[in-house]
């Protein structure tokens, strides 16, 4: 695929401190990609730099080949924007945001046809203040959206909003994928990311420290599956020792067995094929596989919304 977006030793400094410290990604075309990173980690530096809002120390940003210091204007005619909150005047009803925000372009979608993707067509004539959080979120969407743009910048896109408006907004970041557009995703939801995004990058302390797909990282990360179950008698001593001496130390928490291991299939197989050779059966079980949430904490140190 074409790389629709190259990051280069980016960098920028408040005084001592090295806010993006050397970070370089790509984003080919239409793809979702999605730059996770606690608070304070230079996610939003980075972002407003490539969207021309911040100057860099050092380092390059090429989007469609433009530079966003040098080619500002020709830049956001193709490039939308999200921002993680925003305000209107209170009295501005839906359409009429998105005429207004359209008349700033060179192009511009039909505001009926926005407000239809972003299920509101039945709230055009609202005033900003009486629609909800979620609809407010999906209004900012519509807008972002309202010059075509073939990449577009969604920041914490459904922070703060419950779980069916969340869904929505993920329809809709599917629905921008379909189309081909190119999509820059921050996000503080961790199943969020790998729902929708093809590749991710996390940024800690300024710097890229792990790149790949949602699946490429958790396999890289080495981290264990575990296997917890219940028996309806206490496993035999071959049972314990053969799983033990093969997969790691079968632990007894209460009354459920733990085991931890790198791989999933192989021990639930045998597992299933000791029990049956000592007449005994499971009664409860459960895989837990390693998540881009695991990966995360064992990268940084700290969950995603620290």
């Amino acid at each position: 695929m074409d790389k629709f977006v190259e990051v280069t030793g980016l960098k920028k400094n408040y005084n001592s401190l090295k806010a993006v410290d050397e970070v370089s990604f790509y984003i080919d075309s239409g793809e979702v990609f999605g730059l996770l990173g606690p608070n304070g980690a230079g996610k939003t530096t980075t972002i407003e730099i490539m969207e021309g809002l911040r100057k860099a120390d050092g380092g390059s940003v090429r989007i469609a080949g433009m530079n966003p210091q040098k080619n500002d204007f020709n830049l956001k005619q193709i490039i939308g924007v999200q921002l993680q909150s925003s305000a209107m005047e209170e009295r501005l009803k839906a359409r009429e945001a998105l005429q207004l925000f359209g008349s700033y372009y060179k192009k511009t979608l039909s505001p009926d046809y926005l407000l239809e993707m972003v299920d509101m067509a039945e709230k055009k004539n609202t005033f900003y203040s009486k629609l909800s959080g979620g609809q407010q979120k999906r209004l900012a969407l519509a807008i972002a959206l309202v010059n075509d743009p073939r990449m577009v910048f969604l920041d914490e896109p459904t922070t703060g909003l419950d779980a069916q408006s969340r869904r929505n907004i993920w329809e809709i970041i599917k629905r921008l994928k379909s189309e081909g557009r190119t999509v820059l995703l921050t996000t503080h939801y961790i199943e969020e990311a790998e729902n929708l995004c093809d590749r991710v990058a996390i940024i800690d302390h300024g710097k890229i420290i792990a790149e790949g797909t949602p699946a490429e990282l958790v396999t890289q990360s080495g981290i264990s599956h575990k296997i917890l179950f219940k028996t309806q008698t206490s496993p035999g001593e071959k049972t314990i020792h053969s799983l033990s001496d093969k997969y790691g130390k079968l632990e007894l928490e209460d009354d459920t067995y733990r085991l931890k291991s790198d791989q999933a299939g192989k021990p639930l197989i045998e597992l299933i094929k000791l029990l049956e050779e000592e007449n005994n059966r499971l009664t409860d079980l459960h895989l837990v596989r390693p998540t881009l949430e695991d990966v995360f904490i064992e990268l940084t140190g700290r969950r995603i919304r620290d």
